[in-house]
């Protein structure tokens, strides 16, 4: 009995023991936890400037960075077929600097004779956008609407149905307008396209394809004569079926049902009137009465999402300023319709139009902000490195080409590079988390390193999409701070989210 009245206390305070003991044994763990898996964090200033990132901006027209720009409110719809020297200096002398050259030209400029195709332009204008730092987008047209730049006389041969404009229709123009639903014109509009999409789909320098295969300048007008759908079909089948890695984009103008198909299909769009505020009519402009509803009407309204949208100024901007249409509205809804590139036509921006033209290149397209950076103080080499990271995409639209995310451990002249399996084009605008790790290789050697992060080109292996953030270094990676790579036996903490308890 003695042993038992020493050994036992009332329950009462018993309880209160063994729950104080409860709360110093949590108490010191969660001390001790948070002591041991202190993470380090990353958090890089973010930056306001412009980036001129690939794939996105003010596209060169019929020209390449350090051109001379079309003298006043002029410009031609011949594509170039000579490409000159580099110049001594890349700068667009009013117009900003450009990631993509946008180029087009008439089919008998490709084709002047049958089955004869000239690559060696489309060639030439590749080589040179690449040597300016550029990408190119490219479009091949059937016909003008004046008879100038006609569809190729070899084609009309054929006995191929068609005939002048102003005898089909009640028009003044007077070129002459092939028959769209025609076999034959099918069969050989599709023949230029499949070569094309076999030479040049998937290649690292070509930015889209413009499906241009209806109406003067391929731009699906209806007028002056409409064709019906199974030839709309197959006239949008003919780049669809043939362009499968390069993107297709198409004409959203006034034909809602060829535009659901191409949408429904795999294109993204563009439109080549943006800031007509009513410019061809008082009641009615592209801007309130005409883009706003083909959207919708033409099932387009998400394309963005995976596939780009381009537009084109009406006239050009100096136009937008001798009518005083205000160029910050005009830009906010091509924001509001995330857009990525947009052709100027290569003519001058007018000097009060600059403010506008800044504050739409840091919105239009993707613009990645890297908010936080999270791992352990110490990685262990040939273990795997865990990381958290936070981003924002403060653009208004996607990346549509892969780019491999990637760290770089750099310590004087030694630099090793890991990639991680993050799918950039899939961080539309606002927040992303995305939480992966890297395999460090056993042989890195032990120390301190500096930690970068970087967008890397898949040809090239280079970074090459700035981030929004302060700390890009010259060669392209944007520095973080500091990282210890411990040996292979020292136990290193794995990486928790400091946020879960």
């Amino acid at each position: 009995m003695e042993w038992f009245r020493e050994n036992t206390t009332p329950w009462k305070e018993r309880g209160l023991l063994t729950v104080s003991l409860l709360f110093a044994c949590a108490a010191l763990a969660h001390c001790v936890t948070f002591w041991v898996i202190e993470p380090r964090v990353f958090r890089p200033k973010v930056t306001d400037e412009v980036l001129y990132n690939p794939h996105m901006g003010f596209q060169t027209f019929q020209h390449f960075n350090g051109d001379p720009l079309f003298e006043k409110q002029k410009w031609t719809e011949v594509g170039p077929e000579e490409f000159g020297d580099r110049p001594g200096s890349l700068e667009n002398k009013g117009l900003p600097h450009s990631t993509v050259a946008y180029c087009r030209w008439y089919w008998d400029q490709i084709e002047p004779e049958d089955g004869q195709f000239r690559w060696e332009i489309i060639d030439g204008a590749l080589a040179t956008a690449r040597d300016r730092g550029q990408t190119l987008a490219i479009r091949v047209m059937c016909h003008d609407h004046k008879g100038a730049n006609d569809v190729p006389e070899w084609f009309k041969k054929t006995g191929a149905r068609g005939g002048r404009a102003d005898l089909i229709a009640d028009t003044r123009d007077t070129y002459w307008l092939p028959d769209y639903s025609d076999p034959l014109y099918i069969k050989y509009w599709t023949r230029l396209n499949a070569e094309m999409a076999a030479r040049y789909d998937g290649h690292p320098y070509l930015e889209f394809v413009d499906s241009a295969s209806k109406g003067p300048w391929g731009e699906w007008s209806t007028r002056p004569v409409n064709a019906p759908m199974r030839a709309k079909a197959a006239l949008i089948d003919c780049y669809t079926d043939h362009f499968k890695k390069t993107p297709v984009l198409m004409e959203l103008y006034d034909d809602a049902e060829a535009m659901r198909y191409a949408a429904e299909h795999g294109t993204g769009w563009r439109v080549d009137c943006l800031g007509d505020m009513g410019g061809f009519s008082p009641i009615w402009s592209h801007m309130l009465d005409g883009y706003p509803q083909g959207i919708i009407r033409g099932g387009a309204v998400d394309v963005w999402r995976t596939r780009p949208v381009s537009l084109e100024v009406c006239w050009v901007m100096g136009h937008w300023y001798d009518m005083g249409w205000d160029a910050d509205y005009i830009f906010d809804q091509a924001v509001n319709w995330h857009f990525s590139t947009f052709n100027t036509k290569s003519s001058a921006v007018p000097e009060a139009h600059w403010p506008a033209v800044y504050r739409c290149l840091k919105r239009m397209g993707y613009r990645f902000v890297l908010r936080t950076f999270l791992t352990t103080p110490q990685v262990r080499r040939g273990a795997m490195m865990r990381f958290y990271t936070w981003w924002e995409n403060t653009g208004c639209a996607p990346i549509y080409r892969r780019y491999d995310l990637a760290l770089q451990f750099k310590s004087g002249g030694t630099a090793f590079t890991v990639k991680a399996d993050a799918d950039i084009t899939k961080w539309l605008p606002g927040d992303t988390i995305y939480e992966g790790g890297v395999a460090l290789p056993y042989d890195l050697p032990t120390g301190k390193y500096g930690l970068r992060i970087g967008m890397l080109d898949r040809w090239t292996g280079e970074p090459r999409i700035q981030l929004g953030n302060e700390g890009r270094a010259q060669d392209g990676w944007h520095d973080l701070g500091e990282i210890e790579v411990a040996p292979t036996d020292k136990h290193v903490e794995p990486y928790r989210d400091p946020g879960m308890r």
